[in-house]
């Protein structure tokens, strides 16, 4: 069974047809105005918690010694798991609100920064042994600039660790729906829904691409792709999370990607 807490910072999803968002981008992924219900089911919900989260974790491998860069870093969570694996890690977010949790979290001394990714970052080139991008570039219609930018404070040979929405998951999701004319797979596409969590409902927007526009962009901003992963949650989840397992053993949400820099 799903303990109390577990149900009450859980984030419940609704599908949003596009006629009804505002073209008002106010409206839609303001992370300050729900970043504290949105830190807590992150702590301890399957999807980051027991899924995404430690998948980006293996993936990254030993980090002691490295230096990182969390990209989107958003209230910390991912930050604190490399930082405490022995990286040297400095973090940006376009939300002070998230960024005010991180602190909170990591300490005054944390290398914390508001950034927008896809806009140039506050980093010199060749900064970096690695930068991870959890659950970030899926905000972004154009992909180019932001991969340019992580790019070039990559050192050369380094690496671009990756997690997305799994493409084939959101083209399932609209099907299900009776969206399918909405998300085509095979178009690159805005897509919104809405989340409740905490007693907070917020809108928020995110970019479908398929398979193939993923990997070009990766390629044209001179990353080599090493891995390519869809992992299954972390072993826990099953007790935890058992209706869910049960519902899609798999588990099939994000796509996963390692590419090292040209």
């Amino acid at each position: 069974m799903i303990s109390s807490e577990r149900q009450e910072h859980a984030i419940s999803s609704r599908l949003v047809s596009p006629s009804a968002v505002s073209a008002d981008l106010s409206e839609t992924n303001d992370y300050n105005g729900f970043a504290e219900a949105y830190t807590a089911a992150n702590e301890t919900n399957l999807v980051n918690a027991y899924y995404e989260r430690p998948a980006m974790l293996a993936l990254a491998g030993d980090m002691a010694g490295r230096r990182i860069l969390d990209a989107g870093c958003g209230s910390g969570g991912l930050f604190a798991a490399l930082r405490d694996r022995g990286a040297s890690v400095s973090g940006f977010d376009a939300s002070a609100g998230m960024l005010e949790l991180a602190r909170q979290r990591l300490g005054d001394g944390a290398d914390l920064q508001v950034a927008d990714l896809g806009s140039p970052l506050p980093y010199a080139d060749d900064t970096f042994d690695d930068v991870a991008a959890s659950l970030v570039l899926h905000y972004l219609e154009d992909w180019g600039p932001a991969l340019a930018e992580l790019r070039r404070v990559l050192r050369p040979g380094g690496r671009l660790i990756v997690s997305v929405d799994h493409p084939f998951a959101v083209s399932l999701i609209h099907r299900e729906a009776g969206h399918e004319a909405e998300c085509d797979y095979f178009d690159t596409a805005k897509w919104t829904v809405e989340w409740t969590v905490g007693g907070r409902t917020a809108l928020v927007s995110r970019w479908h691409r398929p398979l193939h526009a993923m990997i070009e962009a990766f390629i044209g901003a001179g990353f080599r792709i090493t891995v390519i992963s869809e992992p299954d949650p972390d072993p826990a989840a099953r007790e935890l999370f058992p209706e869910a397992i049960a519902a899609n053993p798999r588990f099939l949400c994000f796509l996963f990607f390692v590419l090292q820099a040209e």
